[in-house]
């Protein structure tokens, strides 16, 4: 009788049973992630009481070491870890300044705005409604620096004011020289702050279109730039074919210039100043500002704000609405007696056509 093989058992094949343990393994890999997917996060907070938000945080510069403050100041982000005492080695050359990392968050596309203030939605009651909200401060701050208030009455000096109080670390920032200060300018002559502030230890950049070089170290710690902030970045081809173009937003400035964090912005656009915020807040760059430091002006809508003057006026309170939601509280309130008393070229409300406001990030540490 011929020998027969005995009959195959187990798996008809090698390849069969790699496909059975295949398979076994991805349905065991589906039911864990599922399992996963169904737990509760680790930081859900209690029952009965809202998470609260964390404090946002951005990563330090690329290259630095392990342990060394990204709140260091530079202007130029360098591979090397600055000495201590703040400062670097060498001049900082701003034509070279890479690219930061990219924002996290995107874009808002327009602003929430907030109820009318009345029935009627007439300009009456909204612009009433607005000239006590920035009349109102919403933070007491005991320790102010108005040097340009005390001696000096030149109608050229404006009190620029800042919030020295501990709990805002300001104080703290410019004494260990670890303070940055953006000045947003169209051709004032006006350096008094700048050169205060530069002299008191902080690191200050001026943008100012008017100036003659695209940038200039001034002193040690002072710095002029050949360039506007805008609302907008140019449109594509413009910049291709002027890529040196002197019109940025200020998250480009940022990115551009390596900066994760501004201590105190200041900012005297001659009615620019509404869509340059409107920008701010969609883009989330108010997260990196410690004090605002605005000039607004209130004797015409301003560029790029359109509608009936109620609108207009409702528009320029859901803006500062918006600094209120996101922490921002308004610490001092100046009304500019020398400027006409011009609302909305009208001669109304008894209302200065130009005011400046400081707010402080009371998140801000």
């Amino acid at each position: 009788m011929a020998w027969q093989r005995p009959p195959r058992r187990g798996c008809g094949s090698l390849q069969r049973c790699l496909l059975g343990a295949a398979l076994l393994l991805g349905l065991r890999l589906c039911a864990e992630l599922r399992r996963a997917s169904l737990r509760p996060p680790a930081s859900s907070a209690p029952p009965g009481r809202a998470p609260r938000p964390p404090r946002p945080h951005l990563p330090p510069a690329p290259g630095l070491q392990r342990g060394a403050s990204w709140r260091q100041v530079t202007y130029v982000r360098s591979g090397r870890r600055a000495p201590p005492g703040g400062g670097g080695s060498g001049t900082p050359k701003p034509c070279c300044a890479p690219h930061g990392s990219p924002r996290r968050k995107g874009p808002r596309w327009h602003i929430d705005l907030q109820p009318w203030a009345g029935p009627a939605r007439s300009l009456d009651e909204e612009a009433l409604r607005f000239l006590r909200y920035i009349s109102t401060i919403q933070i007491a701050c005991d320790h102010m620096s108005t040097d340009s208030l005390a001696t000096d009455s030149s109608p050229t000096k404006k009190p620029w004011s800042v919030c020295l109080d501990d709990r805002f670390g300001l104080a703290h920032q410019i004494h260990s020289k670890q303070c940055r200060l953006y000045s947003l300018g169209l051709g004032s002559d006006d350096t008094h702050f700048e050169v205060g502030m530069a002299n008191d230890g902080c690191e200050v950049h001026r943008f100012d279109p008017s100036v003659k070089s695209a940038h200039v170290l001034e002193n040690e710690r002072l710095w002029y730039h050949r360039l506007s902030i805008d609302w907008r970045d140019p449109h594509p081809a413009v910049a291709a074919q002027k890529p040196y173009s002197n019109t940025r937003k200020l998250g480009t400035i940022l990115n551009e210039f390596g900066h994760h964090k501004i201590d105190i912005l200041k900012a005297d656009l001659e009615s620019a100043e509404w869509k340059v915020l409107e920008n701010l807040i969609l883009e989330d760059v108010l997260e990196q500002i410690g004090q605002l430091i605005f000039e607004i002006h209130l004797h015409w809508p301003g560029f790029e704000v359109s509608g009936s003057d109620s609108s207009v006026v409702r528009f320029w309170y859901s803006l500062l609405k918006e600094l209120e939601l996101q922490d921002f509280r308004l610490f001092h309130s100046y009304k500019d007696l020398s400027k006409p008393q011009i609302f909305l070229r009208k001669n109304i409300f008894n209302a200065s056509s130009c005011y400046t406001l400081s707010w402080v990030n009371t998140r801000w540490k």
